[in-house]
Formats: structure tokens, sequence, C-alpha cells
């Protein structure tokens, strides 16, 4: 009995029944583990930003304020410097260099004779040109002398009519009278009578004769007038011909010419120079063609130049496009400098209608990227910047009108984007 109670013992402690923890230590720490790994997963898909980010130094970016700000639409354009005024030489008539008597380059009075050309043949031809037109007045002055002759015979003609008929008249009268008291034969007053009836008859005829003639021959000598005074007139052209071998200044300026060696020939309408004047100058513009319509009389333009400010105006404009470009002419308004040369050229700041108070952005390497589409907006903490769609309108040298995308106050960085390849946020430090 002992030894079956101390066998129950021993083998009631031999069986005890030892209870299992649930999770090791290990296992604890690898649960843990899990549950952080996906607490960071699910922040970051939910909370945090995934866009693409890019470090910058706050020093190495250029930040501008959003304002409203007086704007005024402009381009900058450039043009040359020309003379106010030029005035082409061509050779009306051609012909060989004879003289030169004033070298290019040098000043001119107008008037003064540049240079001298000779041409046999025009002169040949001059001559018989005067001799024709001669001739022709010459003829034309006999048919006036005819003409005059002719009236005056006819003048003769009357007045000795005229005569006679007052002494036939003085005669019938008398005999009328005789005739009447039966002192003269009848046959005799009837003769009388007869011969005072013919030359009354012959006065009239010859009176209406001259007085037709009269009328024609009037009319024949205005229009013989008016011929003499075309011939007279046509020989003066025809002489003033030589004339146009000698090339003379038409303004007062400087001289500009061709090279000219006595000898040389020169073709009719061969253009020898221009003459300048260097009193005043303009500003010849070429503008791209996208801004023709826009473009007109009166608008006006600045330069800054040596320091100054100097003011333009737009006095003509050509239509025609050539190579994508049309020309305006530009005049100063007020003081010229005073050192431009002809040829310098100018940048030009062409002003667009009336200044207005509007929304803007200062300018900047930004649109280089964006094309003025997109910025990066600075948060309001000026920790970060994130890219925001804009839309741009019109621009001057200063500014670009905001028209959506920007509020007046909010910051955005206009700096060069080359550095911040496509990444949407900046984490500025």
């Amino acid at each position: 009995m002992a030894a079956e109670n101390g066998s129950r013992i021993s083998s009631e402690g031999m069986d005890k029944k030892i209870e299992k923890k649930f999770l090791g230590k290990k296992q604890v720490i690898m649960l843990l583990g899990l549950i952080s790994l996906l607490v960071i997963t699910i922040y970051s898909f939910g909370f945090m930003d995934s866009r693409a980010t890019l470090n910058v130094e706050r020093e190495n970016i250029n930040v501008s304020t959003v304002e409203l700000e007086s704007f005024q639409e402009s381009i900058q354009v450039r043009g040359t410097v020309q003379p106010i005024q030029t005035m082409y030489l061509d050779a009306v008539e051609g012909g060989v260099v004879d003289d030169i008597y004033k070298e290019s380059g040098s000043m001119v009075e107008r008037g003064d004779t540049i240079v001298a050309l000779s041409n046999s043949d025009l002169r040949l031809n001059v001559l018989q040109q005067t001799s024709a037109i001669y001739d022709q007045i010459n003829q034309t002055r006999n048919s006036r002398l005819n003409i005059e002759q002719n009236t005056l015979s006819l003048k003769e003609r009357l007045a000795e009519a005229k005569n006679q008929l007052a002494i036939v008249k003085s005669n019938y009268e008398r005999e009328q009278k005789l005739f009447e008291q039966n002192l003269i034969a009848e046959q005799q007053f009837l003769e009388t009578q007869a011969n005072y009836d013919y030359q009354k008859k012959r006065y009239d005829l010859i009176y209406k004769s001259f007085k037709q003639d009269s009328i024609k021959s009037s009319q024949q000598l205005a229009q013989i007038d008016q011929s003499l005074e075309r011939m007279w007139t046509s020989l003066e052209a025809v002489q003033n011909i030589l004339d146009r071998l000698v090339v003379t200044a038409p303004i007062s300026g400087q001289l500009s010419t061709i090279e000219l060696n006595p000898g040389q020939s020169i073709s009719s309408s061969d253009r020898i120079g221009q003459v300048d004047i260097l009193d005043n100058y303009k500003v010849r513009l070429e503008i791209d063609e996208y801004h023709l319509s826009r473009i007109n009389q009166g608008l006006k333009g600045t330069i800054d130049y040596n320091g100054q400010t100097h003011r333009l105006k737009i006095t003509k404009v050509y239509p025609v496009v050539e190579n994508g470009q049309f020309k305006v002419d530009m005049e100063f308004t007020g003081q010229i400098p005073g050192d431009l040369t002809r040829g310098q050229t100018l940048s030009i700041q062409l002003m667009f209608g009336e200044s207005e108070s509007i929304l803007v952005l200062d300018r900047g390497g930004f649109y280089q990227q964006t094309g003025g589409n997109w910025i990066y907006k600075i948060s309001e903490d000026g920790a970060k910047a994130v890219r925001h769609d804009i839309r741009l309108g019109r621009q001057n040298p200063n500014y670009f009108e905001v028209l959506a995308g920007l509020d007046k106050g909010d910051q955005v960085i206009i700096s060069d984007y080359g550095s911040f390849g496509e990444n949407e946020v900046l984490n500025i430090e």
C-alpha cells in the first residue's frame, strides 16, 4: 500500500500540466514591427504628399508678389536711325562724267553742282529738235501774217465801198430833188438811182464778208497764239534737256555718292547718290506682322539713351509685309539725342493703348519653361512651393497681366525653372 501510494504521488508529480504562453517575446516584437510598418504604409498613402519634390535653397530663387499695378502693354522693337529726309540723285540723262564738283561726304547747299556729264548724241538730237521747232514757229508766224494781211485787205475794200456809197448817195439825193422839180431828165435820175442801189448792195456784201472774216480770223489768230506758246514751251524744254546732264543738289544736306571718276559712263536712271538732311532723324522699325492690325499713326514709344528717356511717335506705316515683317517710321517728339548717326541701331519700347490698373506679375525666367501656363506658388507658411496652373495675358518689359489662377498678394517663384526638372513641389530651405 505504501509502495502504491508512493507510486501514485510520483506519477501525479510527473503528469502536472504546464500552461503555454500565447505569444513569446520574439513574436510580440515581430508583431509590433508589422503593425508599425502597416501604419506607416497607410499614412504614406493616406496623409503624406506623394508628389515629386525637390529641396531648394531660398537664396537661389527669386520670389515676387502678385499686385495691382498701373499697366500699359508694350513691345520691344529695334530700329535703324535714318535722316528725317533723303533726296536721291538719279541720272535723268545718260552720259560720260566730265567734271566732279562735290565729293561724297561733303555738305552741299540746294542748287550746288555735284557732277557734270557730256553726251554728244544727245546734244546733236537737241540741235535737230530745236531747228525743227524754229521751222514750225516760222511757218505759224507766216500763217498769222497771211491772216492779218487778208483782214487788212478786207478793211481797205470796205473803206473804199463805204466811200463810194457816200459819194453816190450824195449825188442821188441831189438829183432826186432836181427830178422832183423836173429840172433833170428821168433817164439821168434813174441811172443815178441804179448806181446808188448797186453801191449800197456792194457795201453790204463787203461788210458782211468783213464781219464773218473778222470772227474767223479772231479764232484762227487765237489758235495760232496758243500753238506758238506751246512751241516756245517745247523749245525751252528741248533746250533744257542739256541741263539734265548737270546733276545739282535738290536740298541742302550731306552728300553721299557712288565712286565717280572722269570718263566714267553713267546710264540714264542710274542712282548716283543721295543728299540727307542731318538736322533731324527718324527711326525705321521692322515689326512682326502679328501686330499689323494694332499699329497706326500716333502710337508712342520711348528709348533710354545715355541715361535719358526720349519719346517718339509713329508718323508713317508701310503696310506691305515682307519676310513676315512690316515697316514703320517714328520721329522724336521732344529732345533728340545729339550724337545719333545714320545706320545706328536703337531699342524702342512701343506702347499700345492707355495705362490701366490691373493684376500683374513681375516678369522672370520662369516664362521660358512654362510659357505662362503654370507657376510655382508659395504656401502661406513659406515652407514649400507647389506647381499651380495660371493664365497670363498682355505683357510689357516689367509685368505680365494675370488673367486667372492667382490673386492679389499671392507669392510665386519667378526665377528660371531650368534646374527644377519635373518636380511638382519645392521644399524651400
